[in-house]
């Protein structure tokens, strides 16, 4: 097939968003199918072997977020002749890529991944956050009433998708790289001495991966105050570091900040943890949720959301209720006075997640993009084109 990707986000910037794209074009090379992907400037020229188009970018919140180029989204797209548009976490750029599509009658998948309303929700005051957020589901319905499949990575997503109006919705997970996220790091060098740095007096690790914004919603770590022999360890960096440093300081929350890592760093700070806590009830999916099962570590997270999908209460972690504010402490002290528990949960989450290769998702995405282009050619059937 001929694929084009348009992306809201891409390298150098690393979020899940990013993540997706890039797994899904090195398997679509490694298939043998054609691809070229547009996305936001600064980006490579290229990538897994297929061009990268640049677009104009205007930086927020530290990332960069496209411009709604039609004309040039569009030539692109023209001078490509793709098999089917992949649209990733579209909100403009992506509208952009939609419009575009739509005049060139080509196949759309839109790819849903980013729970944009509830962002704008959680930045505005009272009713100014509640009208943005209807503005945005607004925004959003008009967006994917032009694709011909919408993919939402959970259930929970995928019932509010339908909830808001949002037609044509199929669920599509993400994959886990579980060749470089496993167990056997604990025996690498590297990991026994990073876990030996943070762990001098054998301190349980509550480790947390993820970027370091409001949405995050770290704060229900200062929870975790007063736990003895317990240290949370941070991974990854964002907007909120020095206030997320400065509440859980305040809080008396024995906190290290590791900064960003990826690769082979990424897979030791995983296999270093004791444990492994998610904070944020606005995640559509989490997809370090998996790397830290893939890594067999029991898995902490709000039962709210993508999580709901990814952990099995009591067989491979447990899901706290958000609600309550000493749910979270109190599934972390269950966990962190039972070793046994830890590692029949985290052995247990490890098997769940062994057949989630990227390379098995993006036979399923092939086959949603199948479904995209019959469903555009009973569109052109219909409307006599």
């Amino acid at each position: 097939m001929r694929v084009a990707i348009v992306t809201e986000s891409f390298l150098p910037h690393l979020n899940g968003v990013t993540t997706s794209v890039c797994r899904v074009a090195e398997c679509l090379r490694d298939r043998g199918h054609e691809a070229v992907i547009l996305a936001p400037r600064p980006a490579p020229s290229s990538y897994a072997g297929y061009a990268v188009h640049g677009l104009a970018s205007v930086p927020v919140r530290q990332f960069p977020v496209g411009l709604p180029m039609g004309a040039e989204v569009e030539a692109v797209l023209a001078d490509f002749a793709p098999d089917v548009v992949h649209v990733a976490s579209p909100f403009v750029l992506g509208a952009s890529a939609l419009s575009a599509a739509t005049r060139l009658d080509l196949p759309t998948v839109a790819v849903y991944q980013t729970d944009m309303p509830s962002y704008i929700r959680q930045h505005g005051p009272g009713a100014v956050g509640r009208g943005a957020a209807r503005a945005a589901w607004r925004w959003i319905r008009r967006m994917h009433e032009m694709a011909d499949l919408t993919l939402a990575p959970s259930s929970a997503t995928l019932d509010e998708l339908q909830a808001h109006g949002i037609p044509r919705t199929a669920l599509w997970a993400r994959g886990v790289d579980a060749t470089l996220f496993n167990p056997g790091w604990r025996d690498d060098a590297g990991t026994r001495a990073l876990r030996w740095s943070l762990a001098p007096a054998g301190e349980l690790l509550v480790g947390y991966v993820g970027r370091l914004a409001p949405e995050k919603e770290l704060h229900r770590l200062a929870a975790l105050a007063g736990l003895p022999n317990l240290r949370v360890v941070l991974v990854g960096e964002g907007p909120t570091r020095h206030d997320d440093a400065a509440t859980l300081a305040a809080a008396g929350v024995d906190a290290v900040f590791l900064g960003s890592r990826e690769g082979d760093d990424l897979a030791r700070a995983y296999a270093a943890f004791d444990l492994f806590v998610h904070t944020g009830t606005r995640e559509t999916f989490g997809q370090t949720l998996q790397e830290a099962a893939a890594t067999g570590l029991p898995v902490v997270a709000p039962a709210r959301g993508g999580p709901l999908d990814l952990v099995d209460h009591s067989r491979t972690g447990l899901l706290f209720d958000p609600d309550d504010p000493t749910a979270l402490r109190d599934a972390v002290a269950h966990l962190a006075g039972d070793r046994v528990k830890r590692e029949a949960l985290g052995e247990a989450g490890r098997r769940r997640v062994a057949d989630r290769s990227w390379a098995s998702l993006t036979d399923q995405l092939l086959v949603h993009y199948a479904t995209a282009q019959r469903a555009r050619s009973l569109v052109g059937w219909r409307t006599g084109s």
